[in-house]
């Protein structure tokens, strides 16, 4: 039988914004609205199978319920940018799942949903609501059932006839009534002045309906009758505004809201931009799909035939001859990280000759000139993520030299919001013969499998090819982006230095981490007793269930918020509980010490390489948009150091050789500084050029008072916006760091500007250059692309304005230490030190130095880090060494 499930979008997507927590894709597009409502879009489809789905969107702010009375949600605070940004996000979702979706002018998604409902049960349909509004159930019917969200969106409630006279005591059309009588203070609806929902139904209950009521109020006495007699025609409006128009005309057919399944080749594509890889996962959907590669498409190149040699002892030779020629290397490999990837085979190209060289041959006698002509430095090599192939035959015994032009790096320059930038995705992207995804040759993962030796050949082959162009085609258009200097004298060195970096790895002390570990549990031991001691009894503390009992049944306090399966214990609801009683503070400790003890203590342990006493960090140059390295396998950038347990945790970093030291040097406040000399404000300028605390000065400047009576609330809150300024914080951002009103954060932020008003000008002017060309750029000439910063939706446009505020500061910063790193490497070679560049993190380098060198290098580090680019205010580095991290810190 056919299905129509009808879903308010506007009100699941608001109640998914402020249920989620924040989550945003390497882009900055803030996503967890969209994702909150994916996950309940995919529940409904699986658990309803619908044959026909459409979601309804208010058109805009006004409607024709204003026309009768301008106050109708009036009392709305304004959408906030980081969920208003993702409407455009959610309607491409829609779109790429193939589900309808509508709206209309004065019109509000109560109001098609209404319609819609109204002509599907005329023709005997079963439709289902979907919804955050109980107004809603008005609809309820033979033929329409409603769902209402709870918590959030996780938990869906079915009403039916029997549902609403359970809940209420009322029939579906009774419901406008009964906000008739008391209001709806979320739609700025009046009601009846003191009458809430219990004396509203009791109302309901004796006489019917509002008109009754109304008609009859010398049955009742009091202020309750007073209220009815003096507010009668609020009641009758507050009727009308909570009824939903069911007439409105909806250019919607039946055909057009068919729901057909998800089709793979529309759906992965928009999930993988969202990156949501887990739902990707989830549906089983593969990579290939998602880059939006069909050789079978009309108008598709067909695929080249190649000049490619599988190599053997006995035409190993030939390539040896040829090595001369050769420019294009490619290492396939397998494996995320890629200190224990396998090297599943290589090609070197010499024009159209392509020579593939099995891994097994490479490291026999035969493969000994291919092996010498991978490390020789002098040879310069082009390819794709030649990063990862060095440390991939590092670890394999063969050294790999002469990067100069990485396909992937130059791909990430040109557009580093794009997507899929794979070899075969690039192929498709620059208009070259097809090369087919890695997904359709080797298989995805507990399938993956290489393939025989005349498959993966030719795959390599292909991969080769397609790789000599593009390395042509990139190099013209970096060129002409002026960004041949960032690439060539930046990025490309760089991958060198961290490939080295990571391959030196950095020295664990194993006994003191298991030591540090049995220190943690000893805490999380006495926590737990203390904690089963004032609860009068012992429970699971990691179940949220048994928690909850605990908090909320036995200990009666206040519940802030309840979930599926009870009542909610998450880090939000126990931090507001903190003051009520003493063992939430305790379980809040607790937990953190827990998160310790698994994530750093015992995944640091299981990270440690048994051959060299360290970990290895990978350095990932190709994933943020801002320009920002980030590190995997482990992270090392996301060591909590906010809590003393945390820095512990750096106590167990230690130098490699006995006597030697670890120094670490950070800049300081460089994002600000980065805003002062991009933005040319005077005042900022002058806090860097004295030598100010600049998050004094600013509560100074804008508090009006000074420096000296400057307390610690208002420093705290002006280090909140200068910040957020950085990064575009909105008045909703701001309030929830603060813990204030969003009216208090629109002022706090209205009264930063009026002060600051050189960062003004440069927020408008950058916006009005990125309208302009289309991109915005840091000071060494990264590029980011805005293509919506032109865009009609308001949503789209915003954030795109948000982002050309912020890339310019971020992206310059990102640059900076960059920049530093590539000097500092220099500048080792050039003073011929032993002293190791060992961490990247965040504004922060980490060394290990020998005892010699230890004076030397604490004057040419922040030297050289403050150097690393001329800026209108000082940079500075802050520099500090000890035996361990920690103490360098």
């Amino acid at each position: 039988m056919d299905k129509l499930i009808l879903i308010d979008g506007n009100s699941i997507i608001y109640r998914a914004f402020f249920a989620m927590p924040p989550l945003s894709n390497s882009s900055g597009q803030h996503t967890n609205a969209v994702y909150g409502f994916t996950n309940m879009l995919l529940r409904l489809i699986q658990e309803q199978q619908p044959s026909h789905i459409l979601v309804a969107f208010d058109a805009g702010k006004q409607t024709f319920r204003h026309e009768g009375y301008k106050d109708y949600k009036g009392g709305r605070e304004k959408t906030p940018p980081e969920l208003s940004e993702q409407f455009p996000l959610l309607r491409e979702l829609l779109d790429g799942f193939g589900i309808s979706h509508y709206e209309s002018e004065g019109f509000e998604a109560d109001d098609i949903i209404g319609a819609v409902s109204k002509r599907a049960e005329e023709e005997g349909r079963q439709v289902l609501v979907v919804t955050g509004d109980k107004d809603m159930l008005q609809l309820v019917s033979d033929h329409v059932r409603v769902v209402l969200t709870r918590k959030g969106v996780t938990e869906l409630e079915p009403y039916g006839y029997a549902e609403i006279m359970e809940r209420y005591g009322l029939k579906p059309e009774q419901i406008m009534d009964l906000k008739g009588l008391m209001g709806d203070a979320s739609d700025n609806i009046p009601g009846v002045p003191g009458i809430g929902e219990k004396t509203a139904l009791k109302l309901l209950h004796q006489f019917g309906s509002v008109e009754e009521v109304l008609a009859k109020t010398d049955e009742l006495k009091g202020k309750m009758k007073e209220n009815l007699v003096n507010h009668a025609e609020d009641a009758r409006m507050s009727k009308r505004l909570a009824t939903i128009y069911r007439d409105m005309p909806v250019e919607r057919n039946w055909d057009d809201m068919t729901f057909g399944g998800l089709a793979e080749e529309k759906a992965a594509p928009v999930l993988r931009k969202l990156e949501f890889k887990s739902l990707l996962e989830r549906l089983s959907f593969t990579a290939a799909a998602t880059s939006g590669q069909d050789s079978e498409a009309p108008g598709a190149l067909p695929e080249e035939e190649l000049d490619f040699v599988i190599c053997n002892e006995n035409s190993i030779d030939r390539l040896a001859e040829a090595l001369p020629q050769v420019e294009v290397v490619h290492i396939e490999t397998n494996g995320d990280n890629p200190h224990h990837a396998k090297v599943v085979g290589l090609v070197l190209s010499a024009g159209d000759e392509h020579f593939v060289v099995p891994f097994e041959l490479l490291k026999s006698e035969s493969g000994a000139k291919v092996v010498s002509w991978l490390g020789d430095d002098s040879v310069p090599k082009n390819g794709y993520d030649l990063h990862r192939a060095d440390l991939a035959l590092h670890w394999h015994g063969i050294s790999f030299a002469g990067a100069a032009f990485d396909v992937s790096l130059a791909a990430y320059l040109l557009d580093p919001t794009g997507g899929d930038q794979s070899i075969s995705a690039l192929a498709d992207k620059y208009g070259l013969p097809p090369v087919p995804s890695d997904e359709a040759v080797f298989g995805k993962g507990a399938k993956y499998k290489v393939p025989e030796q005349e498959v993966l050949g030719k795959n390599l082959a292909q991969k080769a090819a397609a790789l000599s162009r593009l390395v042509l085609l990139q190099r013209k258009e970096l060129e002409e982006n002026d960004m041949g200097r960032l690439f060539f004298d930046l990025e490309m060195p760089l991958s060198r230095i961290l490939a080295d970096m990571e391959k030196q790895g950095i020295s664990v002390h194993r006994e003191d981490l298991q030591e540090l570990g049995s220190e943690f549990q000893e805490q999380i031991d006495k926590l737990v007793s203390r904690i089963y001691e004032i609860a009068g009894t012992e429970f699971n503390l990691n179940s949220p269930k048994q928690l909850g009992e605990i908090l909320f049944d036995k200990l009666q306090l206040p519940v802030i918020k309840k979930t599926k399966t009870g009542y909610s214990t998450d880090a939000d609801v126990l931090e507001k509980l903190a003051p009520y009683h003493d063992i939430v503070q305790y379980i809040l400790d607790y937990r953190q010490l827990a998160k310790l003890q698994s994530t750093y203590v015992e995944g640091l342990l299981k990270e440690i390489r048994p051959e060299t006493g360290k970990v290895h960090t990978y350095f990932r140059q190709t994933i943020a948009a801002t320009g920002r390295l980030s590190s995997q396998f482990p992270n090392l950038q996301n060591i909590p150091i906010r809590l003393e347990e945390g820095r512990k945790i750096r106590k167990v970093f230690v130098p490699s050789e006995p006597g030697w030291h670890i120094l670490a040097a950070d800049y300081s406040q460089i994002e600000l500084r980065v805003l002062a000399h991009i933005s040319g404000d005077e005042r900022l300028k002058e806090a860097f050029l004295h030598d100010m605390d600049i998050h004094t000065k600013t509560a100074s400047d804008v508090f009006g008072v000074p420096q000296d009576q400057v307390d610690s609330n208002m420093r705290r809150s002006a280090k909140a916006v200068n910040f957020g300024i950085v990064y575009g914080i909105s008045d909703y951002g701001l309030s929830q760091n603060l813990n204030i009103t969003r009216k208090e954060a629109a002022s706090f932020i209205e009264q930063y500007f009026a002060v600051f008003q050189g960062v003004r000008r440069y927020m408008d002017n950058i916006v009005k250059e990125a309208k302009r060309d289309g991109y915005v750029t840091t000071l060494l000439e990264r590029r980011r692309y805005l293509p919506e910063i032109n865009a009609s939706n308001f949503n789209l446009r915003s954030f795109a304005e948000r982002t050309a505020m912020n890339t310019p500061i971020q992206g310059t910063a990102a640059d900076i230490i960059k920049l530093a790193m590539v000097r500092m490497d220099e500048a080792l070679k050039e003073h011929q030190l032993k002293s190791r560049m060992l961490l990247q993190v965040h504004d922060e380098l980490v060394f290990e130095v020998p005892e010699q060198e230890l004076e030397l290098m604490k004057k040419l580090v922040p030297e050289t880090m403050e150097k690393a680019l001329d800026l209108s205010v000082p940079l500075k580095a802050e520099v500090s060494s000890g035996s361990n991290w920690y103490e360098a810190k």
